[in-house]
């Protein structure tokens, strides 16, 4: 990528924008089209939405697959191939690195030009504001990018030191010299919260919301007009990366950080994680600010109450960022039950079932949960019937059954059955018909970031920190984030469970779980195995229902190794042509 990337010239990054907007006309060469940039803010910004369309959560990758939250039954997909033996140097299908890299390239390109054009230089204000947010955004979305590269990327070199990424904080042309050593971990971590105060001497923290006085214009923006300022700052921009992200992106960062894959017991950083999203937590109120229907965020009801342009003011409490809404049934189309003529292609396993607790709160191992073996999906956690389909539920409002007998949809039955004897339900708007005499749509969006994934930042880094009780400068603790998000899930309060887990390691424990169970689906599970340094290769488990008869059967096995993939290849394409660049131990 670093060779291909001597490719992309200014001409070449607008093409796609430009021509999309039937407006690139031959040029005599680069000086005019770099004077052409200038003059049109249009193409100029075009530059920086090319950065925009690469975002790694504009699409779900389900990547959960590959862990043992999921098996596919598309015996092609990638996850399913990488997770039974074939994940490598050269095939890499979690790489973020083409893409990121490309957006970097976008990125500095931009802000080589962005004091230099014409956004509104007939009036001086606007054409300052639109100077400062454009360099917000900008070093926001860098340091975005630079965190996907060093989570897939980041690892040991041969002799131990801990790598991160190439830092490209340049735009590089064709006479640049590509052949740029990694970063150790620390310095890249560095760049990237430096990229992110860079973003925040220029962003502001209203979201992108249209103001109507100037006593609500933020610090840095007191002098101008309202009307000028809702013009750079207001609803229109609502899909754009804020102040608010980019705090919240300094949280998972340090996340990344404090984690033990990279982290050998240093409390300061798990303090410095809690101080940072407890930061952005306080500004919604803290406990009080989570969302009651945050968990069923993708449910047609919600979705609905959104108005879906993107000037719409109105949104979900639980979403800190997020894209805007859209009509459509893919993501139905492919895990749908094939009775409701869908592929089926994301299949839950027994491992996750098996994590959710008892509707009393108790891990169903622990004989107070009153767990009954014949009888499995009673009395349990109401969250394991609003995400996963289970022989005897309900999917679309009719019955489904998986086992023995179920027809299209018992588990193994055809191509597009379930493995596992689960189908997936998060993140799907049921509503959806797929018939094909009457199918519909139904609105969706994507979402970059929930803020039930800054709680559970949060809790993670305040116990690691100061144990379960302790409270920090943000005033709450890990148990009080926990206990809020599972009696929002329906588990009865007071919590007799969560009160008996006194010690940090109990509670991380159960920390982990929350954020296994919470997040599921949304591509975090593979990750997060590997930054805690959990067991690789627990095999994906499924059941087999003959009437009365359950089996636990293994589905697939996780061909992971415990020595050195808790780590991320460098490709081998890069590795072969750049001498200054580092393979990670093991690859």
């Amino acid at each position: 990528m670093l060779q291909s990337i001597k490719t992309y010239g200014l001409p070449l990054l607008l093409t796609v924008y430009l021509s999309a907007c039937g407006v690139l006309d031959p040029v005599d060469d680069n000086h005019a089209t770099i004077d052409r940039v200038h003059e049109n803010p249009s193409f100029a910004e075009g530059v920086l939405i090319a950065a925009y369309t690469k975002i790694p959560t504009n699409s779900l990758s389900f990547n959960d697959v590959a862990t043992d939250d999921a098996v596919s039954n598309d015996k092609l997909n990638n996850y399913l191939r990488m997770a039974t033996g074939q994940w490598s140097a050269i095939f890499n299908p979690v790489s973020q690195w083409e893409n990121c890299i490309a957006a970097i390239q976008s990125i500095n390109q931009f802000l080589d030009m962005v004091d230099e054009v014409n956004w509104k230089q007939s009036i001086p204000e606007l054409q300052w504001m639109y100077t400062q947010r454009f360099k917000g955004e900008a070093y926001a979305l860098r340091a975005l990018f630079q965190y996907h590269l060093l989570v897939t990327t980041a690892g040991p070199g041969a002799d131990g030191q801990m790598l991160g990424i190439p830092v490209i904080d340049r735009f590089l042309d064709v006479n640049a010299d590509f052949n740029i050593p990694r970063a150790t971990f620390a310095q890249s971590v560095a760049q990237i919260y430096s990229d992110i105060d860079r973003s925040l001497e220029y962003l502001t923290m209203n979201d992108y919301r249209n103001i109507s006085d100037p006593g609500q214009l933020p610090p840095g923006y007191q002098n101008v007009s309202v009307v000028n300022y809702n013009i750079i700052f207001g609803n229109e921009l609502n899909q754009r990366i804020s102040a608010r992200m980019a705090k919240a992106l300094k949280a998972r960062v340090a996340l990344l950080e404090a984690s033990p894959a990279f982290n050998s017991g240093n409390t300061a950083l798990w303090e410095k994680t809690a101080g940072f999203a407890g930061e952005v937590l306080n500004t919604i109120g803290g406990i009080a600010g989570i969302d009651p229907a945050g968990h069923r965020f993708y449910l047609k009801s919600l979705v609905d109450a959104l108005n879906v342009s993107a000037g719409s003011p109105i949104d979900q409490k639980e979403i800190l960022w997020r894209r805007s809404v859209a009509n459509s049934n893919t993501r139905e189309q492919a895990n749908f039950p094939p009775s409701l003529f869908g592929r089926g292609n994301v299949n839950p396993t027994q491992n996750l079932v098996d994590a959710f607790p008892a509707a009393n709160g108790y891990p169903i191992t622990d004989p107070a949960s009153n767990y009954d073996p014949s009888a499995p999906y009673a009395n349990r956690d109401p969250r394991l019937q609003l995400y996963i389909a289970y022989n005897g539920n309900t999917f679309s409002g009719k019955p489904l059954l998986t086992g023995r007998g179920g027809g299209v949809n018992a588990k193994d039955s055809i191509e597009s059955s379930t493995r596992t004897g689960y189908y997936l339900k998060k993140l799907l708007v049921e509503e959806v018909n797929l018939n094909p005499v009457s199918s519909t749509t139904q609105k969706h969006y994507e979402v970059h970031m929930r803020y039930t994934e800054l709680f559970l930042i949060y809790a993670e880094a305040a116990n690691e920190a100061w144990g379960p009780d302790g409270t920090g400068a943000a005033g709450f603790s890990a148990r009080n984030v926990i206990e809020a998000l599972r009696k929002r899930a329906g588990i009865p309060q007071p919590d007799a469970y969560l009160a008996s887990v006194v010690t940090k390691e109990d509670m991380r424990k159960v920390i982990r779980n929350e954020r296994r169970l919470e997040l599921c689906f949304e591509g975090f599970r593979f990750w997060d195995l590997r930054r805690w340094k959990e067991n690789l290769t627990e095999p994906a488990k499924g059941i087999n229902i003959n009437g009365s008869v359950m089996t636990v059967v293994d589905v697939e096995p996780r061909a992971f190794s415990n020595e050195y993939m808790h780590y991320g290849p460098v490709p081998e394409t890069e590795v072969v042509k750049y001498n200054a660049l580092v393979q990670n131990k093991g690859w």
